[in-house]
């Protein structure tokens, strides 16, 4: 995805959902956020963005979200963050085309507002590197760093301190239940497990991995819990992040598909490749 010689005012690019393989909480600091333990996972499964140049400094979002105001709006505040911090005075038109679900676990936001701030460097060439747009990227979210960090990841700190790793190559089915769980409301949950013992990077895949909020958020949401029992006839299906998108691994799209197209009529999903790296990794130093 490059400038067009016709139109170098405009950009589509991808904001590629995540997978957590895992999720371990191993403790909390003094300021309440939690210390974390995953392996971040992208798969092709995208909202597509689209930036077109303005030259009068503002950020419109053309089709925002419903009940989202633009002021809360992640990708908006990520355009005005990188104005901010460069001193730039372009503005930009967004568009999103919005796949990934809103609580679904899959990092749809941050991913939104990582593709924005890598886009937009570009396009307002702002010349920021990779290091100093995932500082940018911390004040937006803990997720959105590893969206800018461009490699599948092994992740510590509150999700920031990150660590790339191979993994192989996989086909995952992802269930999206009807329900968007408020990751806030999990985290501090009485039941949620926080000292979970911390592993070390090279360990991870022989490891008993699992995610710790997972049992909190099948609590409140049955349909999670529901999603995960009809997946693990199959294979080992975990939820992914916070909830409440749940998957499993498999071998090859045509299994992954075969199971996918079994389910039940009032289960929703997609079957979706991993990557080995995120789709814009090259734009960046």
């Amino acid at each position: 995805m490059e400038f067009s010689a016709v139109n170098p005012t405009r950009l589509a690019c991808p904001a590629p959902a995540k997978l957590n393989l895992f999720l371990h909480v191993t403790g909390r600091r003094p300021d309440g956020y939690h210390l974390l333990q995953t392996v971040f996972r992208f798969i092709d499964f995208a909202d597509t963005l689209q930036f077109d140049l303005r030259a009068d400094g503002q950020v419109v979002h053309a089709n925002p979200l419903p009940g989202v105001p633009a002021e809360s709006d992640l990708v908006v505040r990520a355009a005005r963050l990188l104005q901010q911090a460069s001193g730039c005075r372009h503005g930009v038109t967004l568009r999103i085309d919005k796949r990934l679900p809103m609580g679904g676990g899959l990092g749809g936001g941050s991913s939104d507002a990582a593709t924005a701030l890598i886009a937009l460097n570009r396009l307002w060439q702002t010349g920021f590197s990779r290091a100093q747009l995932q500082q940018l990227g911390l004040q937006l979210g803990a997720d959105v760093p590893v969206f800018i960090f461009g490699q599948n990841a092994f992740a510590e700190g509150i999700g920031e301190e990150l660590h790339a790793v191979a993994l192989p190559p996989a086909w995952y089915v992802v269930l999206i239940p009807p329900v968007a769980v408020p990751t806030a409301k999990v985290f501090t949950a009485d039941g949620l497990t926080r000292d979970t013992p911390a592993i070390k990077v090279p360990d991870f895949s022989d490891a008993p991995t699992r995610n710790d909020l997972q049992s909190v958020v099948c609590e409140m949401f049955p349909q999670v819990q529901q999603a995960i029992d009809w997946l693990s006839q199959f294979g080992t299906a975990k939820m992914t992040g916070s909830g409440a998108c749940v998957f499993a691994e498999f071998s090859s799209r045509q299994q992954a598909q075969g199971v996918l197209e079994s389910a039940p009529a009032e289960m929703q999903g997609v079957v979706a490749q991993g990557l080995d790296a995120h789709p814009l990794l090259t734009w960046l130093p």
